[in-house]
C-alpha cells in the first residue's frame, strides 16, 4: 500500500497553494520604497572596439538619475569564475577578465556597455536608446575551429589564442587507446553536433539591489539558485563588501534548470548603484533581452570513436570535442565540458580504456555554461548515438549489444576516475521492456505503415553523477568553492521546528519533501515542519541548488542535523522519565523507555527544553536547536534506461513522438509524485533540444533565435503522456537516506533515445544510407537527409 506520510508518500506539494493561486512572492513582486530602474546599453555588435560612449543626449532625458559606463565603477572587480580547468600538459587554463561593464572592447552581442538610472522603467529604456556608443567593428570569431587556427583572430588580445584549454582525461590511457582502436576488430565512428541552447525559466532573471547608510549594509534580491555562492563571489571578489555585511535574498524563484545558477554582471551593478545614488535600483530582464545576457547551454562538436571486439565486447572509446565557451568564463562553464563530462563517458558499461579530450574555445557570443544535466546529456548522447550505429553496424540487437556490456558488480571504478556505489542496470532495463510491450511494436509499426508513416523504436541508457561534491575531490579539479550543505533544524517549545537550508528550491518541491524527511525521523505529522530557504540573513551557509544535489547533499545535512535533535531530546527525556539515554526509544512522535511503558509525549520534551526548572545544567543545556554540515563522500550515480517510439511522415520529414517509456533508478524515493514531475519535465526539455530548440548565429554574430519567434520551444501538442517507472531501486550506499537524484534524468535520456528512434524509423523504411541526423530533428533535417 502507498504511504500517506513521510518517506515515500506522495504528499501535495504545500507551496503550490501560493503559486497556483497567485500569492508567490516572486522577485519582481518587490518595490522598495524610493527605487529607482536599470536599464542596459548592450552592443549590437559581436565584436569590435569601444572607442567611446556618448551619454550627453540620455543624461537629459526625462527622469534619468544617472548613466554609468565602465569608467563610472571604479573599485569593481571583474566577475570571476569558479572553476579553473588544469590542461593536459599541466598548464593552468587561460582565464579571461569579464567586467561588468565592456571596456576597450565589446565581445558578443549583448554585451553590457552602459547603464541608465531613471525614476521609472520607461524612462530608462527610452533614455537607454539615446546612450550612442562608438564601436570599430572586428570580424567576429565563430566557427570552434577556425578560432584555433594561427591566423585566428582574437577575441581577448591579451591572451596568447581563442583557446582556453587542452584537457585530455585520462592521459595515462592515451597511447593504450589509440592501440586498441588502431587493432580493434571493428571501430565505429560517428561525428555529431550537441547544439546550443538557450535555457528559457518561467521567470526571467531580476536584480534589486538597496543600501542603507545607517548600518552600512547592502541587500540584492535576485533570481538566484544559490544566494550564499552569489553572497561570496559578489562580496569578495567584485564589490568587496565583507559578508557579514552584504545579504542575499533569493525568494519565489520561477524555474533555473542551470541559468540561475551564476554571478551575472546586473546583480553587481545593481548593489554597487544603490549605494552610489543612495536609493534602491531594480532591473527587470526582458524575455528577448535574455536571449543575449543569460548563459546558454550546450554547444559541442565532437568525433567519437568505439572499439569493439568479434562478440560486441567494448574495448576502447575515444572522443575528441570542441565546446565554445562563448565570450567569457562564465562561473562554472570551465567544469561543464571536461568533470562533468569526460567523468561519465563510461556509462552503464564496461569499457576498459577510454580517453577524451575538449578543446575548449573562445568566440563572440553569450558565454555558455551549465544547463540542465550539464555535461552529462552531452556524454550520454555521444555514447548512446555511437553504440546504437555500431549494433547497427555489426548487426546486434540494440539492446543485447548494451545488455552484454553492462557494470554488473559494484563498487565498480571506471577507467574514467568515478566509482559506482550501486546499480542494476539489467533491471531496469527489463522493465523497460515490460513496460513499453517491445514485443508488440511490429503490430504497431504495421498499423502505420497502412497510414503510410515509418515507425522507428529507440533505446537508451544513461548514468549520471550527481550530489556534486565532495569538496576534497572537486578541489582537486579545480574548484574554487566546497560543495558541501547546510542545515539548521530549530525546534519551537511547543513542537514545531523550522529547518533552515542552505539549499534553494526554485519548482523542485523542497518545502514538501524536506518536511517529509524530518517529520518520518520524529514521527510527526508533516505540517508541524517549516521549511526556511533563500536568505542568506536567516539560513546557514550552503552552496544552493543543482546538480540533483538538493535531497542527497542537503537532505543529508538536514537528517545529520535532525539525528542532533533526536539525540539532545532523547536526555531530556530520559531526564524527565528518569532513565538512561541510551534506553529511550523514539516513535510515532513520543518517547519511550525500553522494555516499559514508560513514555513521553514529543510537545513535552520540547517544552521541557525551553523551561529547564530542574534540569542538571552541566549535562543538558537548554534550548532545542541544531547545525549540520554535510559532505558527501562520493557522487550519486542515478541511471536508467528509456524508449521512444516515433512516427515519421516520408512526404514532409515531420517527427511524431508516438509513446516514450522512463524507468530509472533513483535509489531511495522521498516523493513518488513530485519524482514524476521531475522526470516528465526533464524529457520534454529533453525532447525539446531533440526536436525544436536551436540557438543560431549567422556570419555577423548576430543572434537569429533571439525570440520565441525564432526559437521553438516544445508545447503540450508535441509531446506524448510519459510512462515513468523508479521501482528498480538501489540505494545509494553513503548518504543517510540512500537517495541518488531525479531532476536532470529526463533531460539526460531523452534525446539519443529520440534521434535512435527516427534513425531507426529511417533505415526500417528504407533509409539505410542515414547513419545519423544533428539535432534538432526538425521536419526540413528528416526531409533533406532523406533526398
Amino acid at each position: 500500500m502507498p504511504k500517506d506520510h513521510g518517506i515515500g508518500a506522495s504528499s501535495k506539494r504545500r507551496e503550490d497553494i501560493r503559486f497556483l493561486t497567485g500569492k508567490g512572492r516572486y522577485t519582481d513582486d518587490i518595490n522598495l520604497p524610493g527605487q529607482a530602474h536599470a536599464c542596459f546599453v548592450r552592443s549590437q555588435v559581436a565584436h569590435g572596439r569601444l572607442k567611446g560612449v556618448d551619454i550627453s543626449a540620455a543624461q537629459k532625458m526625462p527622469g534619468v538619475i544617472r548613466v554609468f559606463t565602465a569608467i563610472d565603477l571604479e573599485g569593481v572587480g571583474g566577475l570571476p569564475c569558479g572553476w579553473q580547468v588544469t590542461d593536459r600538459h599541466g598548464n593552468p587554463m587561460q582565464e579571461p577578465g569579464h567586467p561588468v561593464l565592456a571596456t576597450g572592447k565589446v565581445r558578443h552581442v549583448g554585451d553590457p556597455i552602459a547603464v541608465v538610472v531613471a525614476e521609472t522603467p520607461e524612462q530608462a529604456r527610452d533614455a537607454a536608446e539615446a546612450v550612442q556608443p562608438d564601436i570599430e567593428e572586428l570580424p567576429p570569431v565563430l566557427d570552434l575551429r577556425g578560432a584555433l587556427a594561427e591566423d585566428a583572430v582574437k577575441v581577448h588580445e591579451e591572451l596568447s589564442s581563442n583557446l582556453c584549454y587542452d584537457w585530455g582525461f585520462v592521459e595515462n590511457n592515451r597511447e593504450d587507446v589509440d592501440k586498441a582502436i588502431a587493432t580493434a576488430h571493428h571501430v565505429t565512428t560517428l561525428d555529431l553536433v550537441n547544439q546550443r541552447l538557450i535555457p528559457n525559466a518561467m521567470e526571467p532573471r531580476v536584480a534589486i539591489g538597496d543600501f542603507n547608510p545607517a548600518t552600512g549594509d547592502s541587500t540584492l534580491y535576485t533570481t538566484s539558485q544559490n544566494p550564499h555562492v552569489i553572497r561570496l563571489l559578489m562580496g569578495a571578489f567584485v564589490l568587496g563588501i565583507p559578508e557579514h555585511k552584504l545579504r542575499v535574498v533569493a525568494p519565489d524563484v520561477g524555474g533555473g534548470f542551470g541559468s540561475k545558477i551564476f554571478h551575472y554582471a546586473e546583480e553587481a551593478f545593481c548593489t554597487f548603484a544603490a549605494k552610489a545614488l543612495g536609493r534602491p535600483v531594480k532591473w527587470t530582464c526582458q524575455r528577448s533581452e535574455s536571449f543575449m545576457s543569460d548563459a546558454h547551454g550546450r554547444d559541442h562538436v565532437t568525433k567519437i570513436e568505439l572499439a569493439l571486439d568479434k562478440n560486441g565486447r567494448f574495448l576502447a572509446l575515444r572522443t575528441q570535442t570542441h565546446a565554445n565557451m562563448g565570450a567569457y568564463l562564465s562561473t562554472f562553464a570551465p567544469s561543464v565540458p571536461t568533470w562533468l563530462h569526460g567523468t561519465l563517458m563510461a556509462g552503464n558499461y564496461r569499457t576498459p580504456l577510454i580517453y577524451v579530450n575538449v578543446k575548449a574555445v573562445f568566440t563572440n557570443t553569450v558565454p555558455v555554461d551549465a544547463y540542465r544535466g550539464a555535461g552529462r546529456p552531452e556524454a550520454t548522447f555521444q555514447l548512446e548515438r555511437v553504440i546504437d550505429k555500431a549494433a547497427r553496424e555489426m548487426g546486434i540487437d540494440p539492446i543485447e549489444l548494451r545488455r552484454r556490456n553492462f557494470v554488473t558488480e559494484f563498487p565498480y571504478a571506471t577507467p574514467v576516475a568515478v566509482e559506482y556505489d550501486t546499480g542494476d542496470y539489467h533491471a531496469t532495463m527489463d522493465k523497460l521492456v515490460e513496460i513499453a510491450d517491445f514485443a508488440g511494436f511490429e503490430a504497431r509499426r504495421a498499423k502505420s505503415a497502412a497510414r503510410g508513416k515509418l515507425r522507428g523504436l529507440g533505446v537508451n541508457c544513461y548514468i549520471e553523477a550527481c550530489g556534486i561534491a565532495p569538496s576534497h575531490l572537486v578541489g582537486q579539479l579545480g574548484a574554487r568553492a566546497g560543495l558541501y550543505e547546510a542545515a539548521t533544524v530549530r525546534v519551537n517549545a511547543t513542537g514545531g521546528l523550522v529547518v533552515m537550508t542552505g539549499s534553494h528550491s526554485h519548482g523542485q518541491g523542497h518545502e514538501t519533501s524536506f518536511a517529509q524527511v524530518v517529520a518520518d525521523m520524529i514521527g510527526l505529522d508533516e505540517n508541524m515542519v517549516e521549511i526556511v530557504h533563500g536568505d542568506t540573513a536567516n539560513t546557514p551557509m550552503g552552496m544552493g541548488t543543482y546538480g540533483s544535489r538538493s535531497l542527497a547533499v542537503g537532505g543529508s545535512a538536514i537528517v545529520r542535523a535532525t539525528e542532533k535533535i533526536i539525540a539532545k531530546a532523547k536526555k531530556i527525556a530520559a531526564h524527565l522519565m528518569e532513565a538512561a539515554p541510551e534506553d529511550i526509544e523514539l516513535k510515532n512522535g513520543a518517547f519511550s523507555v525500553a522494555g516499559t511503558d514508560k513514555s513521553v509525549a514529543w510537545g513535552d520534551v520540547t517544552l521541557a527544553a525551553y523551561v529547564p526548572h530542574n534540569y542538571p545544567l552541566e549535562e543538558i543545556e537548554p534550548g532545542l536547536e541544531e547545525t549540520a554540515f554535510y559532505d558527501p563522500n562520493n557522487f550519486t550515480f542515478p541511471a536508467g534506461a528509456y524508449a521512444c517510439e516515433v512516427e515519421v511522415d516520408p512526404e514532409t520529414g515531420k517527427v511524431e513522438v508516438c509513446s516514450f517509456v522512463a524507468t530509472d533508478d533513483f535509489g531511495t524515493i522521498v516523493n513518488p509524485m513530485i519524482v514524476d514531475g521531475q522526470v516528465h519535465g526533464g524529457i520534454a526539455q529533453g525532447l525539446g533540444q531533440a526536436l525544436l530548440e536551436r540557438a543560431v548565429y549567422d556570419e555577423y554574430g548576430q543572434l537569429l533565435s533571439g525570440s520565441y519567434m525564432d526559437y521553438a520551444m516544445p508545447r503540450a501538442d508535441d509531446l506524448p503522456s510519459f510512462t515513468v517507472d523508479h521501482s528498480c531501486q538501489t540505494p545509494c550506499t553513503h548518504n543517510p537516506l540512500g537517495v541518488k537524484g531525479c531532476g536532470e534524468a529526463g533531460a539526460i535520456g531523452s534525446p539519443p533515445a529520440l534521434v535512435n528512434a527516427v534513425v531507426d524509423a529511417l533505415n526500417r523504411g528504407g533509409y539505410e544510407h542515414i547513419t545519423h541526423i544533428d539535432m534538432p530533428l526538425t521536419p526540413s533535417r528528416v526531409w533533406a537527409a532523406m533526398r
